[in-house]
């Protein structure tokens, strides 16, 4: 049994720097009392952070650190496992994660999520979620047991029979049989291969004894054939190497083409700007009857020199550029002629390429070719030492065929174990015999609330609601306060079957505002009578707004109050 001792907490939330401490053992019943506002759920928040590093209101983790302070945040949850006492300490700014047994802190080499699954796993044997089912009720960040996925029933459930045991070892065994397909899988490589190696022995040994001859004479033959291919190869290659040099030599003799061609292009070039040039003047001189600089007029005879001139030079220029022409119609086919060179010796240096390709093809197949002549005339008088090969292959087949057989018995087995440790498997078969335990609780608990239903969860924990009419409903189909009743039953069963198992009970019982929305004044009686009922050994704390109505119901009352914009106990 879990029993917890104490918390305190400091600029946690609202709180200061000072540390603000409840006693959690200390009283049967506590009231919790505050105005809006005023820190009254921050110790809940603060045993949820402590224990799990997650408050229990939807609150993200920077925003516990006290936004006047902010900084030093650390809260401090004591209590006892056994005859074993165990302090959490948790912080923020700095970070900080310390676990006490008997006032010695643990080793705190491992990872951060391994200390926190060692506290849940090996101290606690609660996670969160369980924690949150039968520890608290909320009115808000919270969802009841009924509005949970199937998958989580199921997990909250496995944990309070302590079964989960089962879940774990279904993980090691689902492991150790992926190793043992992968043995299996090896073992069953192995053994192929040393079949094959095994046929290919024999096969080789065959060969050696029946037709080691002919495959000589078949190498030979393909070696003699392979030096001709070689030869007549080399020989053509040889061929294209003077047609190549024929056509170089051809291609010398056309000259230096590019040079030609720049030439003409500058004398095309100067005689072009010429002229332009002289057309510019014969153009002037048409157009023009004054001189632009002196002002006085040009007469006809000197303008009919300078045009007759003119047109003399034209005429021999365009009498140069009709001989450019034909040189370039020239060069032009002496082009032609270098392209059609150039592509034939291209042509050529691919066939030569090819030959050249076909001859090394060849030398490889030859250089083969007789490395197994070789390999076939060494070992060919060593038959003997090949048989003892194959002898040892059929050893390494029938030892692999052995060890496939051990693990295949062995997979058997485990295949075996793990039916039983599946969901359907064992657990199932416990959580039968807990569920009509489970179902006459709840209704118990819901008929001491004068809520006159039949209430069942199958193995698969959805609900069947029956009322006395044998009408039936859904969880969902009810009103707030008729599903609050609902959610306190299945609080106050787990709390029980918690106790049954001992693994799991623990003293305290925190309702968080439960009796301030749904509950009417009788439904409050009634959950209070429940109350008193399960007070031995348990340490309620109620959560309200409803002081006035409260006061007198419970042994002690904790009043939160607003000092100086800190949270503190009045």
């Amino acid at each position: 049994m879990i029993t917890f001792k104490s918390v305190k907490w400091k600029n946690f939330l609202s709180t200061g720097n000072q540390f603000t401490e409840i006693k959690l053992d200390r009283s049967p019943s506590t009231l919790v009392v505050g105005e809006n506002g005023s820190g009254k759920s921050t110790f809940l928040d603060a045993i949820c952070f402590a224990l799990f590093g997650k408050p229990f209101r939807n609150i993200n983790k920077p925003q516990l650190v006290n936004t006047i302070n902010d900084k030093q945040l650390e809260v401090q949850v004591e209590f006892a496992v056994s005859s074993k006492n165990y302090k959490v300490v948790r912080g923020i700014k700095p970070n900080v994660f310390e676990i006490y047994v008997d006032g010695e802190l643990l080793n705190q080499d491992a990872a951060s999520r391994d200390y926190q699954k060692y506290l849940e796993e090996s101290i606690l044997k609660l996670n969160y979620k369980s924690f949150t089912q039968i520890v608290i009720l909320g009115s808000a960040s919270f969802t009841p047991f009924m509005q949970l996925p199937a998958a989580t029933r199921r997990e909250i459930i496995e944990d309070l029979l302590d079964i989960q045991i089962f879940t774990t070892m279904n993980v090691v065994l689902r492991d150790k049989i992926v190793d043992l397909k992968n043995r299996l899988q090896e073992t069953e490589g192995k053994l192929e291969i040393s079949k094959q190696k095994a046929k290919l022995q024999k096969e080789y040994v065959e060969t050696l004894e029946a037709n080691k001859e002919k495959r000589v004479d078949e190498i030979l033959v393909r070696i003699a054939d392979g030096e001709q291919k070689i030869s007549r190869y080399t020989n053509l290659a040889s061929s294209l190497e003077s047609e190549k040099e024929t056509q170089e030599e051809a291609r010398k003799a056309l000259g230096n083409l590019a040079e030609k061609q720049r030439k003409l292009d500058q004398f095309k070039t100067k005689f072009t700007s010429q002229l332009r040039d002289i057309q510019k003047e014969i153009s002037f001189y048409t157009e023009t009857e004054e001189c632009p600089t002196c002002k006085q007029g040009i007469s006809h005879e000197h303008k009919t020199s300078i045009l007759d001139e003119r047109q003399d030079k034209i005429r021999i220029l365009n009498e140069g550029m009709d001989k450019l022409s034909e040189e370039f119609a020239k060069l032009d086919e002496l082009n032609s002629q270098d392209a059609a060179i150039s592509q034939e010796i291209r042509n050529i240096n691919e066939q030569i390429l090819g030959h050249n390709n076909e001859i090394i093809v060849e030398q490889r197949l030859l250089q083969a070719l007789m490395l197994e002549l070789n390999d076939i005339q060494t070992k060919t008088g060593n038959i003997d030492g090949e048989k003892n090969k194959l002898k040892t292959y059929a050893k390494e087949v029938l030892s692999q065929n052995e060890e496939k057989s051990k693990l295949g018995e062995e997979r058997h087995y485990l295949d075996a174990a793990a039916s039983l440790l599946k969901d359907t498997g064992i657990k199932t078969k416990i959580v039968r015999q807990y569920l009509p335990v489970i179902n006459k609780l709840v209704n118990k608990y819901l008929q001491a609330m004068d809520f006159f239903v039949q209430f069942n969860l199958d193995e698969k924990f959805d609900e069947t609601i029956k009322s006395r009419h044998r009408d039936s409903f859904s969880y969902s189909s009810f009103s707030e306060g008729e599903k609050q009743r609902i959610d306190l039953a299945l609080l106050f069963t787990w709390r029980t079957i918690a106790r049954m198992k001992n693994s799991v009970a623990t003293n305290l019982l925190i309702l968080d505002e439960v009796f301030d929305s749904s509950l009417d004044t009788s439904g409050t009686d009634y959950v209070m009578n429940l109350l008193n009922i399960i007070s031995e050994d348990t340490n309620v704390f109620v959560i309200s707004h409803k002081g006035d109505q409260l006061f007198d119901k419970f042994r002690s009352v904790i009043r939160f109050a607003k000092k100086n914009n800190y949270s503190v106990i009045a």
